[in-house]
């Protein structure tokens, strides 16, 4: 559909001339004074008003206050003559995209409405954006109900809204850089950029430059001036991720930073000021990294002004059924295919799981049963051997099984059926004890015995 235009001149011949010369690629509107220009403004809806400056009646500035003012704001544009460029640049500033001398050049006016109607899809787009940005990253789009997880949750909403330090605390795939974003999505510096730094991607020797950027020359291979990360974060919210992982050089120089909201470029002298929220993250233990030597305990206070821990998988396993269904939706829609749903054995084995890899493994396994899954229900049966090990959650007592040896030779899957078979041994059958003698359940070990059958001790004596 051709975007509209509102013409608003009182010289018939140039409104009606404009008009001409614009109708065959857009909705053109004509109006002959500011009152007529009003009417059709609340009767339609348009994507650009042209109008002149001068005008018997009310001015040009009139039409471009009431157009700024309405919902859905067009873009203005002035149209004035040479000896009112100054009243021209007084409408910019009052809203005016830009202004064109009369008599109008019509290669001009058509280059410069194509140029306005990008600039408002660009704006809109972003308008959309940070739209999608705020729901993906606010509070509502974390997915999980579980104490531990609002907990969380309840530290993010508070410290949002300041300029504290944050230190996030978690395993890997735990998901520290959503909640980094829902820290800065939630606070005044939204609009502004998140940069994400993963430190432990970067050799030493880049990781400097990458974050405090450099001189032309600072060093080979230096042949321009390089912004860092801490720069372009200017007013936003830079997030290292793996902090542990940074250079004794490095800590000294983030130290300094925040100390005084200042850095000098690699190969310069010269203080560089940001206005920078600053945002880490670590899955190492930091304050035994300073008992060894490996992390500076001043830098470690620095950031440690708020910590967030954010808990593994297995400590908030409230979670998973919704967690397994927003991620089995997710991927059905992106792949286009019908959602699976999971038997009630199949959520058993899962529950019992321990998920080492965290929402990352979970995501990642969601995706794979989305993919490779033919048809509408995944039972026990379908899960990999994996998920149901006797190593995927469950520990065996050493004491009661000093006897119970696996081989380095043999498969993991061999050594499951070797474990079995000597509890089922020394249990002289009994599967109960059997099933505590390599701490699993009962249930996990019929199971086991209805996938590997040869196992079961009454075959054994036939």
């Amino acid at each position: 559909m051709p975007a509209t235009i509102l013409i608003v001149d009182d010289e018939k011949n140039t409104r009606e001339g404009l008009g001409l010369a614009l109708e065959e690629d857009y909705e053109v509107y004509l109006a002959s004074s500011a009152e007529e220009a009003f009417n059709l403004m609340e009767a339609e809806t348009f994507e650009v008003v042209l109008t002149d400056l001068r005008m018997a009646g009310k001015s040009g500035l009139t039409v471009i206050d009431k157009a700024i003012k309405l919902p859905n704001r067009p873009i203005c544009i002035m149209m004035t003559a040479y000896g009112n460029v100054e009243t021209a640049v007084e409408a910019m500033r009052r809203g005016a995209y830009d202004f064109l001398t009369k008599p109008v050049n019509l290669e001009k006016l058509d280059i410069l409405v194509k140029r306005a109607l990008k600039s408002r899809t660009v704006e809109e787009e972003n308008i959309v954006l940070h739209e999608r940005l705020d729901k993906k990253y606010s509070f509502d789009g974390i997915v999980g109900d579980s104490p531990s997880l609002q907990e969380v949750l309840d530290k993010v909403q508070l410290v949002a809204p300041s300029k504290a330090t944050v230190l996030l605390e978690g395993e890997t795939g735990t998901g520290k850089e959503l909640i980094a974003q829902a820290i800065h999505q939630n606070s005044e510096r939204s609009r502004q950029a998140f940069v994400p730094v993963h430190c432990a991607a970067l050799a030493a020797n880049l990781l400097e430059s990458e974050l405090f950027g450099h001189e032309k020359g600072a060093f080979t291979g230096a042949t321009e001036r390089r912004v860092g990360r801490f720069e372009a974060a200017d007013g936003g919210t830079l997030f290292l991720d793996e902090i542990g992982e940074i250079d004794a050089s490095t800590q000294v120089k983030l130290l300094r930073f925040l100390e005084t909201r200042s850095f000098e470029r690699l190969g310069s002298s010269k203080p560089v000021k940001v206005d920078v929220r600053l945002v880490c993250a670590t899955n190492r233990n930091l304050v035994e990294m300073v008992q060894r030597g490996d992390f500076r305990e001043d830098l470690l206070y620095r950031l440690n002004v708020i910590t967030i821990h954010l808990p593994p998988l297995r400590e908030r396993q409230e979670d998973l059924p919704v967690l397994l269904k927003h991620y089995i939706k997710y991927f059905s829609q992106e792949n286009k295919v019908p959602p699976v749903r999971f038997s009630e054995g199949a959520m058993k084995i899962l529950s019992e799981y321990r998920w080492p890899g965290n929402i990352r493994e979970l995501r990642n396994f969601c995706e794979n049963t989305v993919v490779l899954k033919r048809g509408s229900e995944v039972t026990e049966y379908d899960l990999d051997v994996k998920y149901s090990s006797l190593d995927a959650g469950e520990s065996t007592p050493v004491e009661e099984t000093s006897s119970l040896s696996t081989s380095p030779s043999l498969s993991r899957e061999e050594n499951e059926k070797r474990l079995l078979r000597s509890a089922l041994v020394r249990a002289n059958g009994n599967r109960t004890r059997a099933a505590e003698l390599v701490g699993i359940s009962r249930r996990t070990l019929h199971r086991k015995l209805a996938q590997w059958p040869e196992l079961d001790f009454r075959l054994w004596f036939d």
